[in-house]
């Protein structure tokens, strides 16, 4: 089990990304979390196997059709252990 932290900058909130980001996860069995923060960004917490986590953090590149994602920033982190995913 492999786990990234990531954020996503750029047109990413009020397009439906977190909503399509939990589509994903439960469609590549991807336990975390995802939410929106103050600052405009996306936060995600992906863990997994490794195809699979490599999976979403691939699709925060594009996200859903009327995002415009400008970076993506992933970090390798210790698996937490959620069982779940989940929009906070």
């Amino acid at each position: 089990m492999v786990a990234r932290h990531v954020l996503v900058s750029g047109r990413v909130q009020g397009v439906f990304y977190r909503a399509t980001c939990v589509e994903k996860a439960y469609r590549h069995q991807v336990s975390g979390w995802v939410r929106n923060l103050a600052d405009g960004r996306v936060e995600a917490w992906f863990e997994g196997d490794d195809v699979s986590v490599q999976a979403l953090v691939d699709w925060c590149g594009a996200g859903p059709p009327r995002a415009h994602v400008e970076s993506v920033e992933v970090e390798d982190v210790v698996p937490q252990g959620f069982g779940t995913f989940e929009t906070r």
